[in-house]
């Protein structure tokens, strides 16, 4: 048996292929070509979004120095690093992790090393931020404030995230069955839909102070008040209306 398939504008082609058929003896079907894609089909995207307030503070401190030598220069660093850690781990309220700590040379302009400077980092992070204040104005008589910043938490955002993306769903639906009325159409059939979040990255708000900056006053200057970060989650797909 002889299939054919049936395009517009190939009327010749057709009746070429009907006297071949009939001569060779063999039946003849002929077939409409099917719409690569069905009727009604419609794609959509909605977005809902807020400022979320940010529930995590990070304050670095340092402490810069300068020597003739390497070594002696790199163990007054750890002294400092060492006595700085003992005072903070002495609450629970507040994480404390070391940061940079770097030895680098001094050089004149023949390129001759002349002497050594470094830096030591320790970096506070908490939610609680009275706590996280009062540690950090007690260490500045051990270090130096470098930057204050905030971050929205994991927890805070998936919270967020969660709440929104009901909200983008909705906004997905009642746009959904709007246009397939508007095209006189009764309702529709979901086919494809994907959901998309954005925002739960690091969005800081710093507080930058220069590497030879005079020591924070006191505890009640240290700036620790967050900022918001934008949480957002789009909702986009395809639907059938019908």
């Amino acid at each position: 048996m002889l299939f054919f398939n049936y395009f517009p504008g190939s009327t010749a082609m057709i009746k070429r292929m009907m006297m071949s058929a009939l001569f060779l003896g063999a039946p003849l079907t002929l077939c409409a070509a099917p719409d690569s894609a069905p009727d009604g089909m419609m794609s959509l995207s909605a977005q809902a979004s807020a400022q979320v307030p940010q529930d995590v503070v990070h304050i670095t401190l340092f402490h810069e120095q300068q020597a003739n030598t390497a070594a002696p220069l790199t163990a007054a660093l750890k002294q400092k690093t060492d006595q700085a850690l003992r005072e903070a781990r002495a609450q629970k309220q507040v994480a404390v992790h070391t940061g940079t700590l770097a030895v680098y040379p001094s050089t004149n302009r023949d390129g001759r090393i002349t002497g050594w400077r470094g830096r030591t980092e320790l970096v506070l992070e908490s939610n609680h931020f009275e706590a996280a204040a009062k540690l950090a104005g007690k260490l500045t008589s051990i270090l130096q404030i470098g930057d204050v910043r905030f971050s929205l938490s994991p927890k805070a955002s998936r919270a967020a995230q969660q709440k929104l993306a009901l909200d983008a769903i909705a906004d997905f639906r009642q746009q959904a069955l709007a246009a397939a009325k508007a095209f006189g159409f009764s309702g529709y059939t979901i086919r494809k839909v994907n959901i998309g979040y954005n925002g739960a990255g690091f969005e800081p708000r710093s507080m930058r102070m220069s590497a030879y900056a005079a020591p924070a006053p006191s505890q009640a200057e240290v700036p620790v008040e967050g900022g918001k970060a934008l949480v957002s989650v789009t909702v986009s797909g395809s639907v059938q209306m019908k």
